[in-house]
């Protein structure tokens, strides 16, 4: 629980890209095999007695999901955002649930694993709803992406020059309801998945009573937010580059292996990490180091097991 020393313990925190294809639109047993490598993947912090808690985006699956209620609309009456972000939280975690335990079955190993529907509490007077910029969903052409915002009313920006894509407001995370039957869960030493998709966004009213609002969360946040509650002492971000690098995409392009607190601060105030790509990244490290924890690393999924061996990623730590 949160003020106790630091345990070895990591966070690790995958994008809902990870189970995606790169144009966001993968079959069901496309995004299966994705999640069979990603918890492959994780065998070797299980391996160096790290106890996990995972969690994940869901900005494409969420995305998508909307995109289904839209087309049957007419017949069905479509949910709404948190709603939406709750199923697909949902079917993520117990996609994850499933093939971890297949993973573990074929490797003989035995832990217990227990998946959260997580709801996590924004201010309803965050300025993020004022000024949306989470990307959900796949990405569409500049002709298409007119055509949803003149005929859906969807706001709608370019992608790292990947496309266009939907945006929708995504506020701070300011606490997390379950967080108690998490760190308890964690404490008994199961795999605990939780915070999915950054959490179903909740404001609490004047009554203490809670109520969806639509919106997605950058799970990163959620991430660093529920490990500093559990006491880790690592945050992993799983990002499609090895490495963070600054002036990007110019000819000054430079990976980064590690960064200072104070560096990765500097660097965020130049600019260098925009707000809808690894910006939030950048941001979570800090605020993780920031609120007790010992490092943060940011790499690809390919690139888990050296990155905690300190022989890839972008490291962020407290000092040199």
């Amino acid at each position: 629980m949160k003020g106790k020393e630091s345990i070895k313990a990591a966070v690790v925190a995958f994008g809902g890209n990870a189970l995606m294809g790169e144009d966001g639109n993968s079959t069901y047993a496309e995004q299966m095999v994705k999640t069979d490598i990603m918890c492959n993947k994780l065998l070797g912090l299980f391996n160096m007695g790290y106890r996990i808690l995972i969690t994940h985006g869901n900005g494409p699956q969420v995305g998508n999901f909307l995109m289904q209620q839209e087309c049957s609309a007419e017949n069905i009456p479509p949910m709404p955002l948190d709603a939406c972000n709750a199923m697909t939280q949902g079917q993520i975690g117990y996609m994850i649930e499933q093939r971890l335990r297949n993973t573990f079955t074929l490797n003989n190993i035995e832990k217990p694993i227990i998946v959260f529907i997580t709801q996590v509490v924004v201010s309803k007077d965050d300025p993020a709803f004022e000024n949306p910029t989470k990307f959900i969903g796949p990405f569409f052409n500049k002709e298409n992406s007119e055509k949803l915002c003149r005929d859906e009313g969807w706001l709608m920006r370019e992608d790292s020059g990947r496309g266009f894509r939907r945006i929708v407001a995504s506020p701070k995370p300011v606490d997390i309801i379950e967080k108690k039957e998490i760190a308890d869960m964690a404490d008994r030493d199961f795999v605990v998945i939780a915070c999915g998709g950054g959490g179903i966004p909740v404001v609490r009213g004047e009554d203490g009573c809670l109520k969806g609002v639509p919106a997605v969360i950058d799970k990163d946040f959620a991430a660093e937010m529920i490990g500093n509650y559990i006491g880790a002492e690592l945050l992993l971000l799983i990002t499609p580059v090895d490495r963070v690098a600054i002036n990007f995409g110019t000819p000054e392009q430079e990976s980064i292996s590690q960064m200072t607190l104070d560096e990765a601060e500097q660097h965020l105030l130049d600019g260098q990490f925009p707000p809808g790509s690894m910006g939030p990244k950048i941001q979570a490290a800090i605020q993780f180091l920031r609120s007790g924890g010992k490092k943060a690393i940011i790499t690809s999924l390919d690139c888990i097991e050296s990155a905690i061996k300190g022989e890839a990623g972008t490291h962020i730590v407290h000092c040199h």
